[in-house]
């Protein structure tokens, strides 16, 4: 199934205009989630694996020839994914409530599940650094009821950002502040890390924005944090960055794409609330959407930023 490509684009500013193909329409590869999240691309297996949370399970879609499968269930309804330096998958947790990894025989590596001894909230989207350290997010999500994980109290009493050290010391807490912390990715340099926070979920009149940390030199810890955008229309969940410093963010009507300077350029209109999004394809050149119940996906004039050692 295809959208009508007239229907897909809003172009803000002519920068927009050169990163969309008029005649690429955005495709629907499958749909029957209840909500997809967490999209992570497979190159040496050219497969996306996906999450669709409240039904326990991660999916496939195989690029060879479309078809979509069960990759796992019970998935310990896993959220945000990506994949390390190593090629394995690293996964959020929320039933299991900590970071994870599959090794290259299929067992799993719990990562991290403590911090000062009390577990995590609900592990929600990662990445990985070109030293191999892993980052990622703990909201309450998973823990606030039994749809998307156990409901249980918050151990921690607080929603941060962490990172995992890849030498195996301690789980260290690199920002706080939030309400609930969720999509997180770095600039092409890695001298940036961007953090939605979704607290509007929770709180009133809440933050529904990025916010943009400088990596120190040291590569381990983090200053500023100021707001680099706010969501118009729903909130900012999952995103990913170009080669160019693009943003391309999930939103309530589809995915932004904003500028290194926080200017809003075009959007791509979806007909569902998007969640996450991840760059795939042979070129790096397509970006996948979970958006509800459906994956999409469309080819663009962007390609992943990639990492060292990728």
């Amino acid at each position: 199934m295809t959208i009508e490509s007239a229907a897909s684009y809003e172009v803000l500013d002519p920068r927009f205009g050169r990163l969309i193909f008029p005649t690429a329409h955005v495709d629907k590869l499958y749909t029957g989630c209840r909500w997809a999240e967490g999209p992570a691309w497979f190159a040496a297996g050219r497969y996306l694996v996906w999450s669709d949370i409240p039904n326990d399970r991660m999916m496939r879609w195989d690029e060879t020839d479309g078809s979509v499968s069960i990759f796992r269930q019970p998935a310990l309804n896993t959220n945000g994914h990506t994949v390390d330096l190593q090629g394995r998958l690293v996964s959020c947790e929320h039933r299991g409530r900590c970071v994870s990894r599959v090794e290259h025989d299929g067992s799993r590596t719990v990562l991290a599940s403590h911090f000062e001894g009390k577990r995590f909230n609900s592990p929600n989207d990662v990445v990985v650094k070109s030293d191999g350290s892993i980052w990622f997010s703990d909201p309450s999500y998973g823990i606030d009821s039994d749809y998307e994980g156990d409901a249980a109290p918050s151990e921690i009493g607080d929603r941060c950002v962490y990172r995992i050290d890849p030498q195996g010391g301690p789980v260290a807490r690199v920002a706080d502040g939030f309400v609930q912390p969720n999509g997180l990715a770095f600039s092409p340099d890695e001298r940036l890390l961007y953090v939605a926070d979704t607290g509007a979920t929770h709180v009133a009149n809440g933050p529904r924005h990025i916010r943009r940390f400088r990596v120190a030199d040291d590569g381990c810890s983090l200053g500023g944090g100021e707001v680099f955008a706010t969501c118009a229309d729903g909130l900012f969940d999952g995103f990913r960055i170009d080669t160019e410093g693009r943003l391309w963010s999930s939103a309530g009507d589809g995915v932004h794409c904003y500028l290194p300077d926080g200017t809003l350029i075009g959007k791509i209109r979806l007909p569902e609330v998007v969640a996450n999004v991840c760059f795939g394809g042979p070129k790096l050149n397509r970006l996948f959407i979970c958006a509800t119940t459906s994956l999409y996906a469309v080819y663009l004039n962007a390609r992943a930023a990639r990492r060292n050692g990728s």
